[in-house]
């Protein structure tokens, strides 16, 4: 019998609860994304985008397309994003100094793998020969947390929690967080702490889909999304 995993939604939903009220926040491709979709009403977020703007509001979902979408407002992943009073534009170079000088309180990255060490791959697919790094680079080094999101397994049940990646690094020991459909990791000291939970995965089923021995928390809970 197939276990329930988190959603896509769900993983953002959980993924939300780590923003705070001003933070200056950049979601990459994929599940980052919809993590704009469940910030708490009344938080401020001040998204960011790599072709250079600050200051907009969540991406226009599909019901809003009509009345919000305007062609000229897309962030780095060529998603129409809500106008909001008081956003601005810049020029590309200045967004990356944004990101370089450390201006950037947490960023939400796919991934391809990450290792119990939190090294990051996600630009170049396995078996393609093609990449596009864009700036998911420059994140990963400087914005002041990292978040990776993504399935705990291939589809083909390998690990994507692996003890050494195997494809090309984007950053090596960046990530802080690791939220998956079935558990949220925390990279500390070199380790990666077991933290919470899907509802009914124990231990060891996350475990056996982890590389690397995870070590446990004392306060272990199953993942909250309220």
């Amino acid at each position: 019998m197939m276990k329930e995993r988190l959603s896509r939604e769900a993983m953002a939903m959980r993924i939300a609860k780590e923003l705070f009220d001003g933070a200056v926040v950049n979601l990459g491709i994929g599940i980052p994304t919809l993590v704009s979709s469940f910030v708490p009403e009344g938080m401020t977020i001040i998204y960011h985008t790599e072709n250079g703007a600050l200051g907009f509001g969540p991406v226009v979902t599909a019901e809003e397309m009509a009345e919000k979408a305007d062609i000229d407002l897309v962030n780095a992943s060529g998603q129409y994003v809500t106008p909001l009073p008081g956003m601005c534009f810049f020029h590309h170079a200045d967004s990356f100094a944004i990101i370089r000088g450390g201006h950037v309180d947490i960023t939400v990255l796919g991934v391809l793998e990450v290792s119990e060490k939190g090294d990051l791959a996600n630009w170049m697919f396995p078996g393609r020969g093609v990449g596009n790094i864009g700036g998911g680079m420059d994140l990963a080094f400087n914005a002041k947390k990292v978040i990776a999101a993504t399935e705990h397994a291939t589809k083909d049940g390998k690990p994507k929690i692996v003890k050494k990646c195997s494809v090309p690094l984007t950053a090596p020991e960046c990530v802080d967080l690791i939220v998956t459909d079935i558990a949220v990791i925390e990279v500390k000291n070199k380790s990666l702490w077991l933290r919470e939970i899907a509802p009914g995965w124990t231990v060891d089923e996350v475990q056996s889909l982890t590389e690397p021995t995870l070590k446990v928390a004392p306060d272990l809970k199953e993942i909250e999304l309220l």
